[in-house]
C-alpha cells in the first residue's frame, strides 16, 4: 500500500515538471504543420517555432528532447503502476 502511495507522489512530481515543456512541445508542433503544409499566415514564423519546438531558443538543444522523452516514460510506469494493471490478483 505504501508503494502505490509513492508512486502516486512521484507521478504528481513529475507531472509538474514536465507538464511545460511537453505542452510546448506539443503546441509548437502542431503550429508549425500549419504554417509550414496548410501555409496559413497566423502571425509567427516557422523558425522561431521550431526554435521553441527544439529548445534551441532555450540553448538545451541538446538536452530538451531527452528530457521530455524520459519525462514521458517516467509518466507512463508511474501511471501504470497507479492504474493497477499490473497488479497480481488475488485467488478466491
Amino acid at each position: 500500500m505504501m508503494k502505490f502511495f509513492l508512486f502516486r507522489k512521484l507521478h504528481r512530481y513529475i507531472a509538474l515538471a514536465v507538464c511545460l515543456p511537453l505542452f510546448l512541445t506539443l503546441i509548437t508542433g502542431m503550429l508549425i504543420t500549419v504554417v509550414q503544409e496548410w501555409q496559413l499566415d497566423i502571425g509567427v514564423k516557422s523558425n522561431l517555432l521550431l526554435r521553441i519546438h527544439t529548445g534551441e531558443i532555450f540553448h538545451l538543444q541538446a538536452f530538451y528532447p531527452i528530457l521530455n522523452g524520459l519525462g514521458l516514460i517516467g509518466l507512463i510506469v508511474t501511471g501504470l503502476s497507479i492504474s493497477g494493471l499490473f497488479r497480481k490478483q488475488q485467488r478466491s
